[in-house]
């Protein structure tokens, strides 16, 4: 019996093996897999990828984003500074990076803060003033 894999196609206009090897810079035990004029395929943290050399017909949108959980606030640092790098940061914990594509880079303790009834308004007026997260911020809120 075959089995079905899902993964996400990234589209680019000529960078899919520089995008993939940007992303394998910044990510631990991340690896280019396979690659061909047209097709380059990656993981990131256990995740397959394909970039595709498909042309100057798309480009990326926020309304697809990739989500890093991060432990602590070295972590958030770390992949705020490493992907945003070139690009553009955007509020909450958003940034694109330099070939369109958008990151969230959110703390791991946020989902037990939004989790509170009480303390999840307050949280949530502390994100909205920031781009990258504090976390210190966050627990304090």
């Amino acid at each position: 019996m075959m089995t079905n894999q899902l993964y996400p196609c990234l589209w680019f206009d000529g960078q899919a093996k520089a995008a993939a090897t940007f992303y394998c810079s910044i990510f631990k035990d991340a690896k280019i897999t396979s690659e061909n004029p047209m097709v380059v395929m990656f993981e990131l943290k256990g995740s397959k990828f394909m970039a595709l050399n498909g042309g100057p017909h798309y480009k990326p949108t926020p309304a697809t984003s990739y989500v890093i959980e991060c432990e602590d606030q070295t972590e958030i640092d770390f992949y705020w500074e490493k992907l945003g790098e070139g690009g553009r940061y955007d509020q909450c914990g958003w940034l694109s990076d330099k070939y369109g594509f958008s990151w969230q880079i959110v703390p791991r303790v946020l989902h037990q803060l939004m989790a509170d009834p009480e303390k999840a308004p307050r949280v949530i007026a502390a994100f909205m003033k920031m781009k990258k997260f504090d976390i210190q911020a966050l627990l304090d809120a």
